[in-house]
């Protein structure tokens, strides 16, 4: 059984939200982290994903598959009730990073910097029958606590790791590349990405080395993003 434990992180970056979402695991669950308590019903469906009806010529990958960074998984699960969501997901690149070298020039309340900021980047492909524009991208980080966290939205643009949802609209046959933020508790490390969109799912991981962000060009974040506006 999970304990569903959802924290909220919010932090004022330049007038700014950014939220991030603890979930805990019992002690004794043997998954990579526990299920997603979302306010999007989508994420209730009980369905798992090897059941879930998928386009002909479509093959999921197995549940409790360990992916390196670079493999590509094919994905199924319910954005909505009713509604199945079928992605391929390529994990490119995991990324530690830190507010000094990432986030300069944003204000950091003293509740986030208890955490430590990752960006994760994949390359996703809608290769089902449902245009999944405007939904949460179902990818969380596991913690060295086997905790997952969700990624984090900003209000505004952050052109270092944009960290949105998938645009509208994401139509079968789009792909698009990704860059999501997330703020690890307790400054603690990202041991895996995990795709665990119901508590029945046997977690789909991806994990690999962790490296530097490439550093963005002052000029262009300058133009972007108006520090201190």
């Amino acid at each position: 059984m999970l304990n569903r434990a959802t924290t909220g992180l919010v932090s004022a970056l330049l007038g700014t939200v950014l939220g991030a979402v603890l979930l805990t695991g019992c002690s004794g669950d043997s998954d990579s982290g526990s299920e997603k308590d979302s306010s999007d019903a989508s994420t209730s469906a009980s369905a798992s994903a090897s059941s879930l009806p998928v386009p002909d010529g479509v093959e999921l990958t197995e549940q409790g598959s360990e992916l390196a960074v670079g493999d590509t998984a094919t994905l199924a699960w319910e954005p909505r009730q009713g509604s199945v969501g079928v992605i391929d997901v390529r994990v490119d690149r995991l990324e530690k990073t830190s507010f000094t070298r990432s986030f300069a020039g944003w204000r950091i309340d003293e509740a986030t910097k208890q955490t430590r900021p990752y960006f994760v980047r994949a390359t996703i492909t809608n290769t089902g029958e449902t245009d999944l524009g405007g939904r949460r991208v179902p990818l969380y980080v596991v913690d060295g606590e086997n905790r997952l966290v969700d990624y984090s939205g900003f209000g505004s643009s952050f052109t270092t790791c944009p960290s949105t949802d998938f645009p509208e609209p994401f139509a079968p046959g789009a792909s698009a590349e990704f860059c999501l933020v997330y703020l690890v508790p307790d400054r603690g490390g990202l041991t895996a990405v995990s795709f665990r969109p119901t508590q029945d799912v046997n977690p789909i991981t991806w994990t690999g080395e962790l490296t530097r962000p490439e550093p963005v060009r002052a000029s262009k974040k300058k133009k972007d993003e108006k520090p201190g506006s």
